[in-house]
């Protein structure tokens, strides 16, 4: 349980300035995350990798010479925004292009997706590679569904020794994907983790159970066994990696002394010395198995908080992946031989974050309808806040369990954003653009990517000078559909909120075209709503952390099609206040 805290929705933010102030010998701070403090070699690539806080080592402990350039860092969680990403690729690329590591979960590769397209439009070269190295998360013939767990460490190190050489962008890409290929993993937990402030743990093991096929965002495995011997453990997992060798090799036979890197990773809550006791079976059976085991890793290389549990990843070597590997680096958190020491950076990093917003013309009508608009914001967070916890407990049954946090992170952030918008003179479509902007920012997240997305579609619908009308509304939620649809790939019947959104469009759509005053249309689209939201715990999800753990989710509501029904619900009441109070003026 975290005891060390100060305020929750701080926690991230004050953990990386920690951070940062104690490792200034290998990065220093930019917003978004960290960068490396010392002198890159020009016209060499810039590894970037990123992911929700509350894994380290991973992913600031990663950053520094011979491993990567930058680290964007999300809430706990919680992928970074696409803002964060670009903001560290910036400060970190050095005119070679840039690579974008992350592990394979939907909230990611929106916003390392969203930030590549960006650097792209500014003339920079930016690929990405994904990794997706957990074996229990989706079967071998769908293997671009799988999740990224430990396995991050072995596709990061040889993509940043590889840059750290001097290969080009094409050439780190390929070296990076074969290390992706070539990397398999299994975890197991004993305990669920607890978030800074939370009362429970994300998810519950009975005792002397334990839950096999583990996540890194607290997510519950997808099966449950009584808890094993040490020697137990071990046969289990190298079992399971033995069944699923990378295609072209095969444990023992024509293969026999293939060379893998053994990584057994903890979670959090296990000592080294347990692990110790595991890894001496598991270094028995690889050898029984004809395979060398080269520069094996025991400890904390990527956790899950404060989770008691463990993971077995092995790395499938060639020589150059091995030379790659066994290569120099010196980070805060991983150290290999010796680096020749560059200089340290002069100055500070810079980013465009805190640049004030210019605010465009607007016609007064515009400016009345921004602030009923954030009228609507400010009933969002109202239903968000009172319903925080519930989203979360929704949400932890298949998934990681921090929906309701990050609702309140991006819905808080939108308010405070709109209110300086609307001071500020500004029209309906730009204060749905910053709103938009800071819930995607703070959030991050699938759900803080996709409703920053809604948000923009309906200013482009509602812009700065027309007085915003029925049709003009019921059009936004229409882009905005389409446009979650688009970016996302999720469709009605995946258990996502689009299972809510597209009824409540099209709902929304025919009684406007009927001829209904908004408020009677969006009533009758807040009906339509929660009757979707409600039926979408009879689907099996198809999307998402929640799609390798589906049964557990039968039974019970999506939680982001709950939060978008309750959000809709309390926007339905603000448009009511507004007709009663025209019609009393």
């Amino acid at each position: 349980m975290t005891r060390l805290f100060n305020e929750p929705a701080a926690f991230a933010d004050e953990m990386i300035e920690g951070f940062a102030a104690s490792h200034g010998r290998w990065v220093k701070r930019v917003s978004g995350g960290v960068v490396r403090n010392t002198k890159s070699t020009p016209d060499t690539v810039a590894l970037v990798i990123g992911g929700g806080s509350g894994h380290y080592p991973a992913f600031a402990g990663l950053v520094g010479q011979g491993l990567a350039h930058g680290a964007a860092m999300g809430n706990l969680f919680a992928s970074p925004s696409a803002q964060q990403v670009y903001n560290v690729a910036k400060a970190a690329e050095n005119g070679g292009g840039v690579l974008l590591g992350y592990g394979n979960y939907a909230g990611d590769v929106l916003h390392f997706t969203q930030a590549q397209e960006r650097l792209r439009r500014e003339g920079i070269d930016c690929r990405s590679i994904a990794v997706t190295d957990d074996v229990s998360s989706a079967p071998l013939a769908e293997r671009t569904k799988r999740r990224g767990i430990a396995g991050d460490l072995t596709v990061f190190k040889v993509a940043a020794a590889a840059a750290e050489a001097g290969y080009s962008l094409d050439d780190v890409v390929a070296v990076a994907e074969r290390a992706n290929d070539r990397t398999r993993s299994f975890g197991v937990a004993f305990t669920g983790c607890t978030l800074p402030g939370a009362d429970n743990p994300l998810f519950s093991v009975p005792e002397g159970r334990m839950a096999v096929g583990m996540g890194i965002h607290g997510e519950p495995g997808i099966d449950e066994t009584d808890i094993p011997t040490a020697d137990e453990l071990a046969e289990l997992l190298v079992s399971t990696l033995l069944a699923e060798v990378p295609d072209g090799l095969a444990a023992g036979g024509d293969n026999t002394g293939a060379r893998v890197v053994p990584i057994l990773n903890g979670l959090g809550s296990v000592k080294y010395e347990e692990l110790f006791v595991v890894y001496r079976r598991v270094a028995q059976l690889l050898a029984e198995a004809g395979l060398e085991a080269v520069d094996p890793q025991v400890g904390e290389l990527v956790t899950s908080f404060d989770m008691a549990g463990t993971s077995l990843t092995l790395f499938w070597l060639d020589d150059e992946l091995e030379t790659l590997w066994n290569a120099p680096a010196d980070a805060p958190a991983f150290r290999r031989g010796a680096v020749t020491a560059a200089a340290l950076e002069a100055g500070d990093a810079t980013d465009d974050a805190g640049a004030e917003l210019s605010i465009p013309d607007s016609s007064a009508d515009s400016r009345a309808a921004a602030a009923r608009v954030l009228a609507a914001l400010d009933a969002a967070k109202a239903v968000v806040d009172a319903n925080a916890d519930e989203l979360g407990r929704i949400d932890a049954i298949a998934g990681d369990g921090d929906h309701g946090i990050g609702m309140e992170r991006g819905v808080r952030a939108a308010v405070e954003a709109a209110t300086e918008a609307v001071g500020r003179g500004a029209g309906a479509a730009t204060t749905l653009y910053i709103a938009g902007d800071a819930w995607a920012d703070k959030a991050g997240g699938t759900s803080g990517a996709l409703w920053g997305m809604a948000l923009r579609a309906i200013g482009d619908a509602l812009g700065n000078t027309d007085k915003p009308d029925a049709n003009a509304v019921a059009t936004g939620v229409a882009q905005a559909a389409a446009a979650i649809m688009e970016f996302g790939k999720a469709k009605p019947g995946d258990k996502t909120l689009v299972d809510v959104l597209v009824p409540f469009r099209d709902a929304l759509t025919s009684e406007v075209a009927a001829g209904k005053a908004l408020s009677d249309a969006w009533g009758a689209g807040a009906v339509t709503a929660q009757e979707a939201a409600d039926a979408t715990a009879g689907l099996l999800p198809l999307m998402g952390r929640a799609r390798p753990h589906a049964e557990k989710s039968l039974g019970t509501p999506d939680a982001g099609a709950v939060s978008l029904a309750l959000i809709i619900s309390a926007i339905h009441a603000t448009l009511v206040q507004n007709t009663v109070m025209k019609e009393k003026a």
